[in-house]
């Protein structure tokens, strides 16, 4: 069809306004997608839902999306196998028996190192760093802001900047969704240019390195030093359930026998996997190969190495394994369900001509160079709003991709800014799910833990923000 002009907008608009209303991702993604059938020609409202049921549909038509969505199970299930059978305890006990840390520096460089190596997925990774440096910090009287601060500054930001996780594969469904000829590619090029994830770690070290206690987080400091884990009056948001999920889940066995290995085995070879996977799929040329396929099969393969582990030291039955295993990928389901909704909602936004129409108007009244920092700033107000990184990518991807195209501009900036406004956003708001999680992982006031990390997100949104600036005036 010809492009419906400013119609076209609707959806997608539609799309961010009911997610910043409702705080509901889902109902506001297929809500744009029922409208912009509605708008591509469906005679009424019926009819148009019935278009839509046929574009989800649809989007499971495309293996390269069937892959990434078949990509989000596989990784619950690899997560909670991990959880039962005793892989992560074991590999916390092995951080402990070391006795690395020997003072209050060193606990949190331990915090710090912890969300690095962890980067399967967000929650994991600050409920392992948590679990294992909080009872460091309340020794050497380092406060549980702090610590909120650091394991938050390193579960997502991490996760963004890796392509072998659900975050990455994620992504790059989007991408594969969008014109984007090399989504692999794309989103590697973009690594670099995610200017906010790439501070938000860095500055986390520094504030280690040089003792840094800004505003709030002073006084924290200041009242820990004195004895008082907690503000007067203030709860700390926790889960006995949850931090201590780790050593429930696992049996007896699973904790007097599972080592490191459990967990680190897995990583290794889907880390492995992924270029070979590249490379078979490319025939022998890494860059023709399909990333999706290689995610897959990477994720799969560290799944099936773990399967074995865990069978070879009898720590989980078969029939343990593969109920652990459904009940994890179910875990993911509502990930794999904002993405095929994603993908629908960026099927019919082509269909209107959303891209090309967008890329017009601002192309006519945004310079090019303010494009980057725009995109920047509108992909962390939405994610503050919506209190969801995984939102904003899904709403902002099919947007500022085909503007890149049509503009003449690298995909891979727009990209970046739309990956670090999201993230951003994510980690200043309250009402994200890694900013709660980071609460109770480390057992503080969740609003104590906004008010001291707020300062940091900003200073590295700014300096994010002016890297924005910089890079739309050189390109």
């Amino acid at each position: 069809m010809e492009h419906a002009g400013w119609l076209s907008v609707l959806p997608p608009l539609l799309a961010i306004g009911l997610a910043m209303l409702t705080r509901q991702v889902l109902p506001a993604l297929f809500a744009g997608t029922w409208l912009g059938w509605w708008l591509a020609g469906a005679s009424n409202p019926f009819a148009a839902l019935a278009d839509a049921l046929d574009g989800i549909v649809a989007v499971l038509a495309d293996p390269g999306d069937t892959r990434v969505i078949l990509f989000a199970l596989v990784i619950g299930a690899l997560i909670a196998i991990m959880e039962k059978s005793g892989g992560v305890r074991g590999f916390v006990r092995w951080l402990e028996t070391r006795r690395w840390v020997t003072n209050g520096r060193r606990a949190e460089w331990l915090a710090w190192v912890t969300g690095i190596v962890i980067f399967i997925e967000s929650n994991l990774t600050l409920l392992v760093a948590g679990s294992v440096a909080r009872p460091l910090f309340d020794r050497f009287r380092i406060s549980r802001e702090r610590l909120a601060y650091l394991i938050d500054s390193t579960s997502a930001p991490v996760c963004i900047l890796i392509p072998l996780n659900a975050w990455g594969a994620f992504n790059l469904g989007l991408l594969a969704g969008t014109p984007i000829e090399d989504p692999l590619a794309t989103f590697m090029a973009a690594i670099p240019l995610t200017f906010y994830a790439l501070l938000a770690v860095l500055l986390a070290a520094a504030v280690i390195a040089f003792g840094w206690n800004i505003g709030p987080m002073a006084r924290a400091e200041a009242r820990t030093r004195g004895g008082e884990l907690l503000w007067p009056g203030s709860t700390p948001l926790i889960d006995t359930d949850l931090i201590e999920a780790v050593a429930d889940e696992a049996g007896p066995a699973a904790q007097r026998v599972a080592g490191p290995g459990l967990m680190l085995w897995p990583i290794v070879v889907i880390v492995a996997m992924v270029p070979f996977g590249l490379w078979i799929t490319g025939n022998g040329d890494l860059q023709a190969g399909s990333g999706s396929t290689a995610v897959l099969w990477a994720v799969l393969a560290g799944l099936a190495v773990l399967w074995i582990l865990a069978r070879a030291r009898r720590l989980m039955s078969g029939a343990a394994l593969l109920q652990t295993s459904l009940r994890g990928a179910g875990g993911l389901l509502p990930v794999a369900l904002i993405l095929l909704l994603a993908l629908a909602l960026g099927d019919v936004t082509r269909e209107l001509g959303t891209g090309p129409f967008v890329a017009g108007l601002i192309g006519a009244h945004v310079p090019g160079a303010l494009l980057p920092v725009l995109i920047f700033l509108v992909a962390g107000f939405t994610a503050f709003a919506i209190g969801s990184s995984w939102g904003t990518f899904a709403i902002m991807i099919p947007i500022a991709m085909p503007i890149a195209l049509a503009l003449g501009l690298p995909p891979a900036l727009l990209l970046g800014a739309v990956l670090s406004g999201a993230v951003f956003g994510d980690h200043a708001s309250p009402i994200s799910d890694t900013t709660v999680v980071a609460s109770m992982a480390a057992a503080t006031d969740h609003i104590d833990h906004v008010r001291t990390q707020m300062p940091y997100a900003l200073l590295a949104g700014g300096l994010a923000a002016f890297c924005y600036v910089l890079a739309g005036i050189l390109v």
